[in-house]
């Protein structure tokens, strides 16, 4: 009964069910939710992905419908709960997005242990079987993909010259773990939404947000700040594609094979491609030092870790952030952590 249905799912099947209204009648219909639709990452890899390389690999026995979580209007936090009960075929968004469901799968995202996407890609790979597991259990869901958005840095819209200038400001974390982070620099941790931040900072509700240089370039935000600390406090915010698991089981093993090859091929292997390096260019766009393909240069003043700022920040790591969320996400959890992620990144945790 509609009047059971909880307002998001009516929502977002109300979006998928106007997008399908609109497509032919196909053998197989895949209702697909991607992530932030003004981002690079949906624009250049997600969007064509599912809406051309899809159909065209199946010969056209797979049609899309694809539409964003923005665009539909709901949280990232809810695109996989609706995810599991069936609202939309397939979905993808921050897995950062979706802790409150599943603390460990902060795990998948440790601030500071990758600084390239090459030791990012063999960390997430560490970790896959267990966010695979999350997925099943949690979200009733099959994990496809993980791509990384940019590594995640600072934008201050205050003069910030080194680590300890973050104390006392209150600043936008990307996810849970970072905000612990934060906390333990004795900053305030302030939960907002991606799309809000520009306001916010603006407004003086915070000091300063983390994301992506990238996508800080792409929405705007070197139009309300002044500083852009590199060290990357946020981790590389991996963005995971999973598909409903019923929907899964209900495929033939022949287009189980197709999606999961061509996923791993032609969606996730181009998208680590562009993350290596690009944060180089994302900073040259953002700060006006060096060269930007991408648009305008802008004149944000850079502030680069000095080795001090980088011991802090790793000690802080290993000593708080990290046994915190030990205790969080339980024995189980951190034992597969310790023996998966740990083992590569070469730190080992406990509970607290």
């Amino acid at each position: 009964m509609m009047t059971k249905m909880n307002s998001r799912s009516f929502l977002a099947t109300s979006v998928l069910a106007a997008t399908l209204s609109t497509q032919a009648s196909a053998s197989e219909m895949l209702s697909v939710v991607g992530s932030w639709s003004s981002l690079p990452l949906h624009k250049q890899f997600e969007q064509p992905f599912w809406n051309q390389t899809i159909p065209a690999k199946s010969n056209g026995e797979f049609e899309v419908a694809m539409t964003t979580h923005d665009q539909m209007g709901i949280g990232g936090g809810d695109v996989f709960r609706m995810l599991g009960d069936g609202v939309f075929d397939i979905g993808m968004t921050v897995a950062d997005y979706a802790v409150a469901d599943a603390p460990a799968l902060e795990g998948l995202d440790v601030p500071l242990l990758a600084t390239t996407a090459a030791e990012a890609k063999t960390l997430v790979e560490a970790a896959r079987p267990m966010i695979e597991s999350i997925y099943q259990d949690t979200f009733n869901a099959k994990v496809l993909a993980i791509v990384p958005y940019p590594p995640q840095v600072v934008f201050c819209n205050a003069p910030v010259s080194n680590l300890d200038d973050l104390a006392g400001l209150k600043i936008r974390a990307s996810g849970r773990m970072t905000a612990k982070f934060l906390e333990a620099l004795d900053a305030q941790s302030v939960n907002i939404a991606f799309g809000e931040v520009p306001g916010a900072l603006q407004r003086g509700v915070i000091d300063c947000a983390v994301t992506g240089a990238g996508s800080g370039y792409s929405a705007g935000w070197w139009e309300v700040t002044t500083h852009l600390m590199t060290l990357p406090l946020g981790g590389w915010d991996p963005v995971v594609t999973a598909i409903n698991l019923d929907k899964w089981n209900d495929l033939s093993s022949t287009d189980q094979e197709l999606i999961a090859t061509s996923v791993t091929e032609e969606f996730e292997a181009p998208a680590w491609a562009a993350a290596e390096g690009a944060l180089q260019e994302d900073i040259a766009c953002l700060t006006g030092n060096g060269v930007c393909s991408r648009g305008d240069k802008r004149s944000l003043v850079l502030v680069e870790p000095a080795a001090q700022d980088v011991a802090k920040a790793k000690e802080i790591l290993s000593s708080k952030v990290l046994p915190e969320w030990a205790d969080r996400a339980g024995e189980e959890w951190t034992n597969r952590w310790n023996m998966s992620v740990g083992k590569v990144a070469g730190l080992q945790i406990s509970a607290q």
